[in-house]
């Protein structure tokens, strides 16, 4: 779980330095929601890939 939690909060905080710089212009607010974004797919990707184990 800690490698998915670990590319997830990496995308999102990829994904939420774009949407702060362009979509909302304020970078504090784009990177909070990258980091919100990113702990759930992190998290999401974790669980899936423990499930997917014999």
């Amino acid at each position: 779980m800690a490698t998915g939690l670990s590319v997830g909060l990496s995308l999102g905080t990829a994904i939420g330095i774009v949407l702060g710089m362009t979509v909302f212009d304020d970078l504090a607010l784009g990177l909070a929601l990258g980091l919100g974004f990113g702990t759930a797919i992190g998290a999401g990707v974790g669980i899936g890939a423990r499930r997917d184990r014999p």
